[in-house]
């Protein structure tokens, strides 16, 4: 079982950056698929970026890409996503998720959730 733990979050004004964390913690966490997904009261959950075990294969929703880059350090066990620039539309709790195997987009295929961390994006 892997224990994950997102950091990172805050306010921020349009067109800033913001890096987000997600550390994983217990056996083999390092060996997992993670995504990152986002929920607002506005959107239903979305899925916006996911890697693969060793960071060798990267997905994102069509939306961020080119704002948006998520990649791992497997010797600290943590997972980032960052964002650059962000806009007011990325306001929303982002969760990250982990699951063996290869990265989905579908948030039913993970079995392992972190807490969240708030991102607003106001000026």
């Amino acid at each position: 079982q892997v224990q994950l733990v997102e950091s990172g979050g805050g306010l921020v004004q349009p067109g800033g950056s913001l890096k987000l964390s997600c550390a994983a913690t217990g056996p083999r966490a390092s060996s997992y698929a993670v995504a990152w997904f986002r929920h607002s009261p506005e959107k239903e959950r979305e899925f916006v970026a996911s890697t693969s075990w060793n960071g060798g294969l990267t997905d994102y929703k069509d939306s961020v890409k080119g704002r948006f880059t998520i990649s791992r350090d497997n010797a600290e066990s943590t997972v980032y996503l960052h964002i650059d620039p962000v806009k007011p539309e990325d306001t929303a709790t982002y969760f990250c998720a982990a699951r063996l195997g290869a990265p989905k987009d579908t948030a039913d295929e993970y079995v392992y959730w972190g807490q969240g961390t708030q991102v607003t994006v106001s000026s």
